[in-house]
């Protein structure tokens, strides 16, 4: 087994935990302690052996925290299951909605108002533009999932939408969009600026933002609006990508991005006394040069980890349009009729988990020694309680 998170925050969470004392969020608290004793005794679990070779080992529960990097494969592939009928055989884009740098402190002391902000004014900006006729002229439907980190593991919200290439009609016909081109991107950057600096404004006139440290000046009107005055002028970025090249490629990107934590295992390079060294991408960087190696000192690297655990019940995943929940399964069968396929057709030409979806790190069922099956002989008592508002979940239930 190759370094993890775990192993920094169980050999340095203790110093942090009492350096942070009164800084730390309850959340950030549970993250913690979730990371720690993820698959360890603390949680309890199960004792196996197998019916082949007699092999017996310990499984461990996990923790299930949705900020833990062991247990998100799992957690991945469940939901792809979930979403594989409800792919179209369409032309798949993916749009990128970033907030501006001057918004980040903003955003990180007011997580679950700026977010859902940011959600709700990406999501107006796609519908309004795509139901305009100058452009497509169609109701259409996404996912929207939030990254707040970037690859150095700094402060850097935005937002993946993944949408079919076209929509319904107001007379209810499907119209696909041009071969390579969805919807202009200056045009979705200077509507979702609007939106979200309307949106923002709002907040805080409403009183729901508030700001600490440096930032605690912004809480004066006058300050506040001298802070967002430059925004309006300048572009932000909106960034649309390449379409995919069908279902199939769409799988494979949401298998990798949906139940994405700040910072995968396979990263973590050296844990040592003065640093924890992994790997990164320096997107500023020409293709050949991004890939590059940092070394951070472990309490700044927790810091920086940290950064990311959302606030409680805040959904990362959100779905609108066609695809809003309620009339999502209706929706989906409309537009297969509009597109003159049958849905047993579809699930069998397009609708496969991809091969390098997440998946478990191991078959938890499976004897490591002779392939043999693996049988539940005895109940281990975890040696303390469930972490508060997570579950723990058996090893072999991944």
């Amino acid at each position: 087994m190759g370094l993890e998170v775990a192993d920094v925050f169980r050999r340095f969470g203790p110093a942090y935990r009492e350096a942070q004392a009164g800084h730390l969020s309850l959340g950030e608290l549970r993250a913690m302690t979730a990371i720690e004793t993820c698959r360890t005794a603390e949680l309890g679990g199960h004792v196996e052996v197998c019916a082949d070779c007699g092999l017996v080992r310990n499984s461990y529960n996990s923790c299930r925290n949705r900020h833990c990097p062991k247990c998100q494969a799992a957690t991945a592939r469940e939901w792809l299951e979930a979403r594989q009928a409800e792919l179209l055989p369409v032309r798949y884009f993916h749009t990128v909605f970033t907030l501006p740098e001057q918004l980040g402190a903003i955003a990180y002391q007011n997580k679950a108002v700026v977010y859902s902000l940011l959600f709700r004014a990406a999501a107006e900006t796609l519908e309004t533009i795509a139901a305009d006729p100058r452009h497509l002229g169609a109701r259409i439907g996404f996912t929207a999932v939030l990254h707040s980190w970037g690859q150095s593991l700094t402060h850097h919200p935005h937002l993946h939408c993944v949408i079919p290439g076209g929509g319904i009609s107001p007379d209810g016909k499907w119209i696909h969009c041009r071969r390579n081109f969805f919807l202009p991107v200056r045009v979705l950057s200077r509507l979702f600026r609007r939106l979200f600096l309307s949106g923002l404004h709002a907040a805080f006139q409403a009183g729901t933002l508030s700001f600490f440290g440096t930032q605690q000046h912004l809480a004066e009107p006058k300050a506040f609006a001298a802070h967002l005055a430059p925004l309006r002028e300048r572009e932000w970025v909106v960034y649309s990508k390449a379409p995919f090249a069908g279902p199939e490629q769409v799988l494979a990107y949401l298998s990798r991005y949906t139940h994405r934590v700040a910072i995968a295992n396979s990263r973590l390079l050296k844990m040592t006394g003065e640093g924890i060294t992994f790997r990164w991408k320096d997107y500023r960087r020409r293709a050949t040069d991004r890939k590059q190696v940092m070394t951070l000192a472990p309490a700044e690297f927790m810091r920086r980890f940290l950064l990311h655990v959302l606030p409680d019940r805040f959904h990362r995943i959100r779905y609108y349009g066609l695809f809003a929940n309620g009339q999502r399964s209706a929706n989906f069968e409309r537009c297969r009729k509009l597109l003159a396929l049958a849905v047993a057709a579809h699930k069998t030409a397009a609708l496969t988990v991809p091969p390098d979806a997440p998946r478990p790190p191991w078959d938890p069922c499976v004897c490591p020694a002779c392939g043999g099956r693996m049988m539940v002989t005895e109940r281990i008592e975890g040696l303390r309680a469930a972490i508060r508002g997570h579950h723990p979940r058996r090893l072999d239930g991944l």
